[in-house]
């Protein structure tokens, strides 16, 4: 990682803007936000859609934009070159983990099949403790309302612990989201496992 990205927070979100214009206000209040509080923004890379309008929010408010795109995706997302520094990659699983690398906390905006997978991927993570970062979901418009619903199911049905449902946290504005990244804390009950590689004797 270059010694100038620091402090970034990796978003995740839709390469459509949906069809409220209630996404487009919150993706571009989210950018504006991140770069208030003193953060950068750490995405997939695309231009189009919620992923494009945090990231010229970020970049219009003078914020550090780091995109990470499959080469394969980059027809069909576009190439965010233009609002700051452009990573290319051959797979999904480089995108992901280099995100990963770069970011300290997780927001999710809106977005469809690949934002949920996302999402859940990065919270399986910190259950496993592979990382403690917090993840937070912008809950707009009651948009993962369903999901957190869901969250509560799997706690009733015995697959979630209670104080493991607090790995994420559900916000209803920009505002709340950025703000809870600083008041966040990852839940004890988490599985501590040790996932650094074993050295040779």
């Amino acid at each position: 990682m270059s010694e100038t990205e620091n402090n970034l927070v990796c978003v995740f979100c839709g390469s459509y803007d949906g069809n409220d214009p209630i996404y487009i206000n919150a993706a571009t209040a989210l950018g504006r936000e991140l770069v208030k509080s003193g953060y950068g923004l750490v995405y997939g890379g695309g231009t189009r859609g919620l992923m494009g309008r945090v990231a010229r929010s970020v970049h219009d408010n003078n914020g550090q934009v780091v995109g990470i795109m499959p080469r394969a995706l980059m027809s069909a997302e576009g190439c965010a070159d233009e609002v700051g520094k452009m990573i290319v990659v051959e797979s999904m699983h480089q995108r992901k983990s280099m995100m990963n690398d770069r970011a300290s906390a997780f927001i999710a905006l809106p977005g469809g099949f690949g934002t949920l997978e996302e999402l859940l991927e990065i919270t399986t993570w910190s259950l496993l403790s592979i990382h403690s970062k917090p993840v937070i979901v912008l809950n707009i418009n009651g948009y993962y309302s369903a999901l957190k619903d869901m969250v509560d199911t799997a706690v009733n049905a015995g697959f979630v612990s209670a104080s493991n449902k607090n790995i994420v946290v559900f916000c209803d504005s920009p505002e709340d989201a950025v703000a809870a990244i600083k008041s966040y804390v990852p839940p004890s009950s988490r599985f501590g496992l040790n996932w650094e590689p074993k050295v040779p004797v």
